[in-house]
């Protein structure tokens, strides 16, 4: 009987990856700081905050709940303290144990300060087998711990399209999270460099998702006298986003650091041309100017320069590139042959 223990944040990410592999298994539990709602999964719920009495208790409750369950494999996303508090309760255990790395993971919080720093080392030397969603990002990994041999599976949760017909329109879709690491307010400065510019006014911004920065970037927009060509349509279903996706002739990302976006995958596969950052990971999927732009300066007209490609080409090239290795089923067959890899050495 196969039986999965996974350890993650109330991401949807994370509900996302369970939906991906769910049929592998005869049984599945989840630790998470938090219930999503409406799930099915079994859930318990345990705090990762690190303090003194979570590297207790929660290591406690963690150890109890393998005991119990009894997984067949453990499968942690985040080499942060999900991964730490699970791995010291695990320690001792045959049970294989997976660790997917989220790019914030070995990107941003090892460079935040020295115990960070050793916390993903740790995580990185005591998990079995690993996951990265990037060639750069396993790179990185395997340099902060480069005395040790990660066995590391590029793969990435993979994505669905849905069967629209919408013609493209003058739109320019952004849909990253308002915080200060995705930079949408550079977005706004851009579209405004751009619409000032062209002689076509007949182009909106579409800025979706919130966050901590939403009042902000909406107090910019009144301020540049934008109100009539963008808007900002919150946090929107599967299918409002596919249908932004399928309208929009461009599609732009520019965080300051970043893996491999499943936004990203998503507007190459509904056709639109993706402007970036310069980012390892975005140069994995865009070669600039032909299926897409990488921006190296943001006081450049980066709109006017996507404008450029050939529409139709790049899009042939983004759907024959997510094709190959940007679909569910192409990454659940990844994850299963790791899988069937890992609980084979134990048998």
């Amino acid at each position: 009987m196969n039986k999965l223990l996974i350890i993650g944040s109330n991401s949807i990410h994370v509900y996302n990856y369970i939906e991906l592999i769910k049929d592998y298994f005869d049984e599945i539990l989840l630790i998470s700081d938090k219930k999503r709602e409406g799930s099915t999964i079994r859930t318990i719920e345990l705090d990762f905050h690190l303090t003194i009495s979570s590297r207790f208790k929660t290591v406690k409750e963690i150890k109890k709940a393998i005991a119990d369950f009894k997984p067949s494999l453990i499968h942690i996303h985040q080499a942060n303290s999900y991964a730490y508090y699970t791995l010291k309760a695990a320690l001792s255990s045959r049970i294989p144990k997976v660790l997917t790395v989220w790019g914030s993971d070995i990107l941003v919080a090892p460079k935040k300060s020295f115990w960070l720093k050793k916390m993903v080392q740790y995580n990185l030397r005591h998990a079995d087998a690993f996951t990265s969603d990037a060639e750069f990002l396993a790179s990185e990994m395997q340099r902060i711990v480069p005395k040790i041999k990660l066995d590391i599976l590029i793969a990435n949760f993979g994505i669905e399209t849905i069967d629209l017909n919408w013609p493209k329109e003058n739109i320019i879709y952004s849909n990253r999270l308002h915080k200060k690491l995705y930079r949408v307010e550079k977005v706004i400065d851009a579209f405004n460099l751009f619409i000032t510019n062209s002689k076509d006014k007949n182009w909106r911004l579409v800025i979706a998702a919130t966050g901590e920065e939403t009042d902000n970037l909406k107090t910019m927009v009144d301020r540049l006298g934008l109100n009539d060509y963008v808007e900002f349509v919150g946090w929107v279903n599967k299918e409002k986003n596919a249908e932004y996706y399928a309208k929009a002739k461009i599609f732009v990302s520019i965080p300051e650091s970043d893996a491999t976006a499943i936004s990203l995958l998503e507007a190459m596969a509904y056709g639109c041309i993706p402007v970036l950052s310069d980012l390892p990971a975005n140069r994995e999927w865009i070669k600039d100017g032909e299926n897409g732009v990488i921006i190296n300066s943001l006081t450049e007209n980066i709109f006017e320069r996507a404008l450029t490609l050939n529409l139709d080409e790049a899009s042939m090239i983004n759907k024959k590139i997510i094709d190959d290795k940007g679909t569910k089923k192409v990454n659940k067959e990844k994850f299963i042959q790791l899988y069937d890899q890992l609980l084979d050495k134990i048998k």
